[in-house]
């Protein structure tokens, strides 16, 4: 309670999916000064905004969740603006942290940094062992020259920062847009869109064979807030919690807990991206005692009664 109660912190993304869920958290365990700087007061993009977000909050610890972020087809769609919008925001936001004598700055990266072929499960050690899955590299490679910039500041700079990596996110409150979300909204989605429709089948990308990581997002911010207290290296630490599924056997998942009752009809022509995913999860636990808590199936069990429960709202 101690380490938060003095301290004055800006969140960007705060208002976001993640972002929500550790604010929650933050104020739980007594952060009184809190900022979120909203994007339609501030934009993060360009140095005037970002600026602005210091002077108007006077940060002593800034953690930096905002991107812009989507599945495959958004990635596909817009790699520039994937790649430009994330490198500035995240390049500008730390050196004006280092410039202003901001104490801490946490940058969290994305499991798309890592090579397409990293062998499993995913270590830290292995980030720049070969080049990221063509379809989200350049949103990756964006969040990946934080840890650069990170680990430069702190050798010239004595500048303290950190660079965590998590795995696919989901949870109460997750992106249901279709152009923009990820894979498990999108399946929720699809499901109740078909029920809602009476069809009889779903289509989904791919051939199923991919594999994936998902963490709670509570789990995340839990994971988040443990290493703003306690890591204080630039050594890049993984979140995550050590456990994979094919993307054949969450489809088929999330058909039984949604009740859809229809065929599943897979369409081979479209990309499946990484062949696979799973985390390292020892550094996390070593270094500031972080293990996930939430089973994956609880976790989607809640994902969909939430969804439930403001569909149609």
């Amino acid at each position: 309670m101690s380490f938060w109660s003095a301290r004055r912190v800006m969140v960007t993304g705060g208002a976001g999916f993640l972002g929500s869920h550790l604010v929650a958290k933050l104020k739980q365990r007594g952060c009184q000064d809190i900022f979120v700087p909203r994007s339609k007061d501030y934009d993060l993009v360009s140095a005037e905004g970002i600026a602005r977000a210091y002077d108007d909050s006077q940060p002593d610890l800034v953690i930096h969740l905002a991107a812009v972020v989507g599945g495959i087809g958004a990635n596909m769609a817009q790699p520039g603006r994937f790649f430009y919008d994330n490198l500035m925001m995240g390049a500008q936001l730390m050196e004006q942290a280092r410039l202003r004598g901001v104490a801490k700055f946490v940058a969290l990266g994305t499991i798309c940094a890592y090579p397409k072929f990293t062998p499993v499960p995913f270590h830290e050690d292995d980030l720049w062992n070969g080049y990221p899955e063509e379809t989200n590299a350049p949103y990756g490679l964006a969040k990946k020259m934080l840890l650069v910039q990170s680990q430069a500041y702190r050798q010239q700079y004595g500048f303290n920062s950190i660079f965590l990596l998590p795995v696919n996110l989901y949870g109460p409150g997750d992106n249901f847009n279709p152009d923009t979300s990820h894979v498990i909204p999108a399946l929720i989605k699809k499901c109740f869109d078909a029920m809602e429709a009476g069809q009889d089948h779903i289509e989904v990308w791919g051939t199923g064979k991919a594999t994936r990581e998902f963490l709670y997002v509570e789990d995340a911010a839990e994971g988040i807030i443990l290493a703003a207290e306690r890591y204080d290296k630039s050594d890049p630490v993984n979140l995550g919690c050590d456990f994979e599924i094919s993307i054949k056997d969450l489809v088929e998942l999330i058909v039984k807990l949604t009740g859809f009752p229809g065929e599943i009809r897979w369409d081979p022509s479209k990309p499946d991206g990484q062949p696979r995913r799973r985390l390292s999860v020892e550094r996390a636990k070593k270094e500031f005692g972080f293990t996930a808590k939430v089973g994956f199936e609880q976790g989607l069990k809640e994902t969909i009664e939430w969804y439930r429960a403001r569909r149609g709202q």
